[in-house]
């Protein structure tokens, strides 16, 4: 079975864990959050000129978004980009960083259970033990020896923050079939609005110009085409294998850490990558495959009908149909299992 949504969402984890290290070199009299504010605007911002130029050229091969999916959409906006930055940085102003690190992991744990227990997304045991793997690789790398909780509060706050980016994740798959860079520009700027105005009124101090252009940059690429990737994941894979493949990003951040700023390969950076392949090869391995039935459905993404045709979109109804073939909780096969 091909299977794209692995290459997205591992493009989306490369783009992201990236940005890491080199925003790192942005912080230089900049706050945290005037800087997340500045990437994520960066994102909104040049992926909504890409879907302009884009739409003035040539005729779109992504659908747009539908009525029926905006109350999909605002919720995950209203989680993601506007609840979530609120708690983390109401936890953080309370929180040691040796506990944020490691509770900023329970992302990509509740995005599963989310997604399995709530929108019933199928799971085996390959799947959960790769994700438990893989967050556990996460946890190591952001494990510093000690850990101080500085009272339950903030770890609280924290870990609220990483629900709402969890339902966020699984709200934004139930419109992954419509226009990504159309969906990735209305979240970044969403989150980016919130997170720089909650910067601004929290420190008061606006960054250089020069050093705000490089953020805006470096947001478009890192947090603007990581996330369209991301979308198109959940579009093939659904939130939770999603999700999973994506919390390999702080091991690629770690990596290129060792290149940029010349910081030293640890054992825990070591174990925390065989722990990230083993559970990225689990989820390779799996064969999700059983007799299921297709309900009617009507609706409209990009899609091509055979070699000689070119990716395009248009609204068309799928019949009801009853067969068996490897499969993944992708927007055609949202089905119950016993």
């Amino acid at each position: 079975m091909t299977r794209p949504g692995v290459r997205y969402a591992l493009l989306a984890a490369l783009l992201f864990g990236a940005s890491t290290p080199v925003a790192k070199g942005l912080l230089t009299g900049v706050s945290p959050p005037v800087l997340a504010g500045l990437l994520y605007l960066g994102s909104g911002t040049g992926l909504s000129v890409l879907w302009l130029l884009r739409r003035g050229v040539r005729r779109a091969s992504e659908a747009g978004l539908a009525r029926r999916d905006l109350p999909w959409l605002l919720g995950a906006i209203g989680f993601g980009g506007v609840l979530a930055p609120l708690f983390l940085l109401g936890g953080l102003t309370s929180t040691p960083a040796s506990a944020a690190s490691l509770l900023l992991n329970l992302e990509g744990v509740f995005t599963a259970l989310l997604a399995w227990f709530v929108f019933r997304e199928n799971v085996d045991w390959r799947v959960a033990l790769g994700m438990g793997a893989i967050v556990a690789g996460g946890a190591l790398l952001a494990w510093e020896g000690r850990l101080e909780w500085g009272g339950l509060r903030g770890p609280l706050a924290i870990a609220a923050a990483c629900i709402c980016w969890a339902i966020d994740n699984n709200l934004t798959q139930k419109v992954s079939a419509s226009d990504p860079i159309q969906i990735a520009a209305l979240k970044g700027g969403v989150a980016g609005s919130v997170n720089l105005a909650l910067g601004l009124l929290l420190t008061g101090a606006a960054p250089s110009a020069p050093r705000a252009a490089a953020a805006l940059v470096l947001g478009f690429f890192g947090y603007g085409l990581s996330l369209v990737f991301f979308v198109l994941a959940l579009r093939n894979l659904g939130s939770a294998r999603t999700g999973a493949y994506f919390s390999t990003a702080p091991f690629v951040g770690a990596v290129l850490s060792i290149i940029l700023w010349r910081e030293p390969v640890t054992r825990p950076l070591v174990a925390a990558g065989i722990l990230m392949a083993v559970g990225v090869w689990l989820h390779l391995r799996e064969r999700h495959q059983h007799a299921h039935t297709h309900d009617p459905l009507t609706h409209s993404h990009a899609h091509h009908h055979d070699l000689h045709h070119q990716p395009h979109t248009h609204v068309h109804t799928h019949t009801p149909l009853t067969h068996t073939h490897p499969h993944y909780p992708d927007i055609h096969h949202r089905h119950g299992h016993e």
